[in-house]
């Protein structure tokens, strides 16, 4: 009798890390072959990266985005912003607890540019997840929304508390710089965003 062999926990573990990156892949071609399809103006993944990241911490300073980018140099990442400002797609504000630092907001027309981008890829999507039989798709939603909850609580894609867009200054307290100084009460969500990047 052949004895049969089980997989151990670790085995598990590859596979399904193999699977991730296996369809991160497959979502990076995607993009690039629809590049093409998305809303002009066209701006390189490095732009859209820092939309995505600005969108999700409003009021990110500039330090804390060149943290999360993993940029080893700031004038590379103030670069990005502007062209994106340039673009009309981003702004900068004077940060009221530091003369030094700046803090980075969308702009009306840098939301929808983002929330149609969204909306290009999900649509790239929909046909493959329609040929799913439905409770492999709501597997897939469940597994993947707990990966992402995973990863977004690293180290490395979280705010440090001297990093967060809401500084206890601009939670309620003027500025003592400026007292007319107040920050902007942030924009409503787009349908399908999370609140990430980092609770990103």
């Amino acid at each position: 009798m052949t004895d049969r062999t089980w997989p151990t926990p670790d085995d598990d573990l590859r596979d399904a890390a193999q699977q991730a990156c296996g369809t991160a892949e497959i979502f990076d071609l995607l993009w690039e072959q629809d590049r093409n399809e998305g809303p002009p103006p066209y701006i390189p993944v490095s732009q859209v990266r820092v939309l995505s990241i600005v969108g999700r911490e409003y009021g990110i300073g500039m330090r804390a985005l060149t943290r999360l980018l993993g940029a080893a140099r700031r004038p590379s990442v103030c670069r990005l912003i502007d062209r994106l400002q340039a673009l009309g797609f981003v702004e900068r504000q004077p940060c009221p607890d530091s003369g030094r630092e700046v803090l980075l907001t969308l702009t009306g027309a840098g939301r929808r540019h983002l929330e149609q981008l969204r909306a290009c890829r999900e649509e790239l999507l929909l046909q493959a997840l329609g040929m799913m039989p439905a409770h492999q798709r709501t597997a897939m939603t469940e597994g993947v929304a707990c990966l992402q909850n995973v990863l977004l609580d690293q180290p490395t894609l979280r705010l440090a508390p001297e990093d967060a867009p809401l500084s206890p200054c601009r939670r309620g307290r003027r500025s003592p710089r400026d007292h007319r100084t107040r920050r902007p009460a942030a924009p409503p969500l787009a349908r399908g965003a999370t609140p990430l990047l980092c609770r990103a």
